[in-house]
Order: C-alpha cells, then structure tokens, then sequence
C-alpha cells in the first residue's frame, strides 16, 4: 500500500497568479499539480498565499487574488477544500485530495484586522505572520534589528487565537518567536514551523534553533522539514539522504511524533537533486524506510500533520455545510 502524504508548504497559487497561462492539472512548469499530487500520493497539500514582490505593494486584493487562484483554478482539479474539523473527517471517509489555505506573512492584511476575518470566511486556516523582513505586526528573520511583535500585531495573535487560526513561526523572527511562545502557551494553542530545518545540522538564519526546537515539542506543535537545499546542506548539490540528519536531530531532542514535511515547492528555483516535485514523494518515502521504522516513516510523512489538524482545525461553524 501506497503511503500517504501531507505537505504544509507550496507556493503554487503564487505562480499561477504571476502565470495566468498555467494549468493546475498537469503543468509540469509547477512542482505541485493535480498530475503530479496523484503521482506522489499526496493526499493533503497546503497551498500558501505568497505575496511577490513581482505583485507590487501586498495588499488585500492581492490576497483575494490568489484566494480566487485557488478556487477557480486548483478545487475544480479534485481538490477538496478543508476549513473545519468535521471536512477533515469527511475528506478522509472520501479518501480524496485535499488542500488548506495559508497566508504567508501578514503585510497584505494592511493591519486592519477585519481583513483576517475576512480571510478565514473565506477558507484561511494557517498565518505565517511575516516573511523575511518586518511588516506591521513583527519583525522578519532577516531584520537585523530582531524585533519582536507591534501591539498592533499583539492584537493579530489575540484574534488569531480566537478564531482558531493556526499560527506559523517560520520567517518569524528570534524575539518574535519566543514572544509568540508566551501569548501562545497563555491561550494553549501550540503553533507550528511549516517550512524550517535545524540550524544545528545547517546554520542557515532560516532554521530553528535547538531551544526552538525543544519549545515547539513542549507546547505539541509541528515541525515542517523542509527541502529547501540550502536549508539542507550548505554547498554542494545536497539529495534527499542529507535531510536525515536533519530529522534525526530533531527526533534526539523528543520530536519524533512532531515532525512533518513542508517542502517549499514551487517557492524555489533549485531542488533536492532527487527530490524536485511533489511526484517523487513515494521514492522520498521508499528511502525513509530503508533507514526508520514503518511507524514513524507514516507518521513524518502524514499522521503527524492531520493529527494536529484534527485537533486544532475549528471544530464547528454554523456556515458549514
């Protein structure tokens, strides 16, 4: 039997905004497609909202833009949308594919916090609160001043919570990250990394820190590992075979049943060389399983993902249907 996969991470609504031309289900300009979902048996993929510079100044229209990408271009391909706990058991019975929407990094909300609102009626499930650089609720990884979160993205966290909105600390910065670790661990809601590797296997300013680590695997999180090569390995042409220590040194620090895959694709010019689209998922897993046990194999590649989605998803709304 085929093992099925989740993966928290792409870009492909992003590429598809800037290529009108592209077509989800069997475009092999994408990394991610509907051809190429089948071929991997990725059963579950999160597609982020990521506002390119090529786009312009980020703004709301930009977000609804790629929000319409999704469900004019990539749902009618076999893509069942997932919102709510109760999709996520249906979508399972179904045995379908499924996607999630993210929203990479919170400059488009404009810091109006209506638009957030109005992001998760329309299907938004994950924030990424910044990418690399500041915007008006915190500090990015690559701000060399490492500032931590504004009182007005204080506001973003509080309301994110309330709605249930799982929040995403890759891009964040340090002091945003512990700040985050606090305002969470007040509301009991564990966030997660969707897209970082360990800065103690390669020191890229992207991936986590052993301490990251450790508060990540303490609040019951989740760890995207992700394929990004110079996350992997610095130099080189890293493979697949260079992410296991990767994942060997996170499983020492307790988080063999935290980590998952969010592998960045279509978000990246230069791949794994034997891991360049969501299609080799399966050889991914075939080499996993030459080293790790069955058990945890299933659960890198999908259980540990929908087992925190199954819990922490919204579990009821009265608009669903």
């Amino acid at each position: 039997m085929k093992m099925k996969v989740a993966d928290f991470h792409c870009d492909a609504l992003s590429k598809m905004r800037i290529h009108p031309e592209m077509d989800f289900t069997a475009d092999d300009r994408l990394d991610v497609s509907a051809k190429r979902m089948v071929q991997g048996n990725v059963k579950l993929q999160c597609f982020a909202i990521f506002l390119s510079k090529q786009l312009g100044t980020p703004n709301m229209g930009h977000i609804l833009d790629q929000i319409d990408v999704y469900n004019a271009r990539v749902v009618p391909n076999g893509i069942y949308p997932i919102r709510y706990a109760e999709e996520l058991e249906q979508w399972e019975q179904e045995g379908k594919q499924g996607g999630l929407l993210a929203l990479e990094g919170a400059d488009g909300l404009e810091g109006n916090l209506h638009y957030l609102q109005v992001c998760f009626e329309l299907g938004v499930r994950l924030l990424g609160i910044t990418w690399n650089h500041a915007n008006w609720a915190a500090d990015g990884i690559l701000e060399q001043r490492n500032g931590g979160f504004t009182l007005k993205g204080v506001q973003l966290v509080e309301l994110s919570h309330q709605l249930e909105m799982i929040l995403d600390v890759s891009h964040l910065s340090q002091k945003g990250f512990w700040e985050l670790v606090e305002l969470s661990e007040a509301a009991r809601r564990p966030f997660i990394a969707s897209h970082s590797n360990a800065y103690a296997v390669c020191d890229h300013v992207r991936n986590l820190h052993d301490e990251q680590i450790q508060a990540i695997i303490r609040m019951n999180g989740r760890i995207g590992v992700t394929f990004v090569p110079w996350f992997v390995q610095k130099g080189g042409t890293p493979s697949s075979r260079h992410l296991l220590p990767h994942i060997e040194h996170i499983c020492a620090l307790g988080g063999e049943h935290h980590i998952m895959f969010g592998s960045d694709f279509d978000g990246i010019e230069e791949h794994l060389s034997d891991l360049d689209h969501c299609g080799r998922y399966l050889d991914w897993a075939e080499m996993l399983l030459k080293h790790y046990p069955e058990r945890l194999v299933r659960g890198w590649l999908y259980d540990n993902a929908v087992r925190f989605l199954r819990t922490w998803l919204p579990k009821t709304s009265k608009r669903f249907n």
